[in-house]
């Protein structure tokens, strides 16, 4: 039983590249056997087609379906109007027909990528004929056909093939993003009494920065979908700007922890310190258990009572002048921990109330499937 149940959740875990999988396949066959029953030229560039355009999500689908095929559209035209304007005859003729397409098209989809199929398109255009005899009008008809029949081939299956959404997938992208600054915040505080280990601190957050970099992208899959009216769950800008002033909290409580406090105010603030990490981290991470399961937001209360704790420490610190005499830099860094600590209290309301709002959605759509 043991194996058996190992491999279905190691298999669960990776459902999302499974789904992609599957769909790439589906729609590189029902594209070939379209292409085939039409009889279009080339129905491999159907299938190529199908292949671009079937993403990991509905949305990514959308702009790579999008742009494809106006790359291919403006390639087609541009392509097929110079063989006809420009005719040719020799060899030479035709090499400096092909400079003559690809070098502006080229110039666009540089300042464009998004235009990339222009040039390859022109490409086919000009060259097709010469292979199989026909001219420049109906090789950029083929070429559109094929494209065309692989773009809406590989949209489909996108909607109908165990789709997913972008939306689903930026649950799990901002669970992770919040899990690795719990694990940036333990390490940082941890540091102003017992030194830190910067090295496993560099491995957190160049993981917090490339996991940004997805959880952005993510982002703009779902307000696709969104403005498509294919998805129906929250507007992800709150969330994405609670996260990334989290780990802009992280970043300045790191600049604020480099060298630990002087041995006096750790005792002081050692128990506070420690209650203040335990309650954030505890916090951090039922979050983002709660945005993976959809389930309401986590209690934030031990957070409040956990700052208000370590801001009665703080205050007895000053009182009693353990801060007095200590270098600049010392006091400099002492208030600054606790200005970013109130920082990231508020940011941390506001990621209590966006967690809200995702798991409202997610009940109202349980509820709306139950009915």
């Amino acid at each position: 039983m043991g194996l058996p149940k190992d491999v279905f959740d190691r298999v669960r875990a990776r459902r999302t590249q499974l789904g992609l999988a599957i769909r790439v396949t589906v729609a590189a066959t029902a594209a070939y056997a379209i292409a085939t029953a039409l009889h279009l030229l080339l129905p491999l560039w159907a299938v190529l087609t199908s292949l671009i355009v079937t993403q990991l999500s509905v949305g990514r689908s959308l702009k790579a379906t999008r742009d494809y095929v106006l790359g291919t559209i403006g390639g087609a035209i541009y392509g097929g109007a110079i063989a006809i304007l420009i005719p040719y005859s020799t060899e030479a003729g035709l090499l400096g027909l092909l400079v003559l397409a690809v070098a502006p098209l080229a110039f666009v989809a540089a300042i464009n990528p998004s235009l990339n199929a222009a040039t390859v398109t022109a490409i086919i255009v000009l060259l097709v004929p010469t292979m199989h005899h026909s001219d420049p009008m109906t090789s950029a008809i083929d070429r559109v056909s094929e494209v065309g029949v692989g773009a809406i081939t590989g949209l489909l299956v996108s909607f109908l093939v165990l789709p997913s959404r972008a939306v689903r997938q930026i649950r799990a992208s901002a669970a992770r993003l919040l899990e690795l600054i719990a694990d940036a915040f333990t390490e940082l505080l941890a540091g102003l009494t017992r030194g830190r280990d910067n090295d496993a601190l560099h491995r957190i957050q160049d993981g917090i920065g490339t996991a940004m970099v997805g959880m952005n992208a993510i982002g703009a899959e779902a307000e696709r979908e969104r403005a498509a009216r294919l998805s129906s769950g929250p507007d992800t800008g709150p969330l994405l700007r609670t996260i990334l002033r989290l780990r802009h909290d992280v970043v300045m409580i790191g600049r604020s922890t480099v060298v630990p406090l002087p041995a006096e105010v750790q005792m002081r603030l050692a128990a506070p310190l420690a209650e203040v990490s335990a309650a954030i981290v505890r916090f951090l991470r039922s979050a983002a258990e709660a945005l993976r399961a959809g389930a309401g937001a986590p209690p934030i209360h031990p957070v409040h009572v956990a700052l208000q704790h370590y801001a009665e420490a703080v205050a007895a610190v000053r009182q009693d002048g353990l801060i007095r005499g200590q270098p600049s830099d010392t006091a400099e860094r002492f208030f600054a921990i606790g200005f970013s600590l109130e920082q990231m209290h508020q940011n941390l309301c506001d990621l209590d109330r966006v967690v809200g709002e995702w798991s409202e959605a997610s009940s109202d759509k349980s509820a709306r499937l139950a009915e």
